[in-house]
């Protein structure tokens, strides 16, 4: 693993403090880490909702069980 050094003003030092404190997260780099990981995950999360409202999907086919399948496919990327 590599390292990588970054400066906060104190006001963000000590928020990041007080989460490692209050037992959050273990040290100041998993929370950094947590962040990146989240900030990856939207970033995946806004490719997809942008590849989905340019595909083409007929009316007809927008129903319950469209979202029951949708809903089952989030579930099964939760769990992986």
């Amino acid at each position: 693993m590599t390292t990588m050094n970054i400066s906060l003003p104190e006001t963000l030092k000590t928020f990041v403090e007080t989460k490692v404190q209050n037992g959050e997260y273990s040290t100041n780099s998993e929370y950094v880490k947590e962040l990146i990981r989240k900030d990856l995950e939207r970033e995946k999360l806004k490719k997809l909702l942008f590849s989905g409202a340019q595909s083409k999907v007929m009316p007809d086919s927008i129903d319950k069980q469209y979202f029951n399948n949708l809903r089952n496919k989030i579930d099964a990327r939760k769990m992986s």
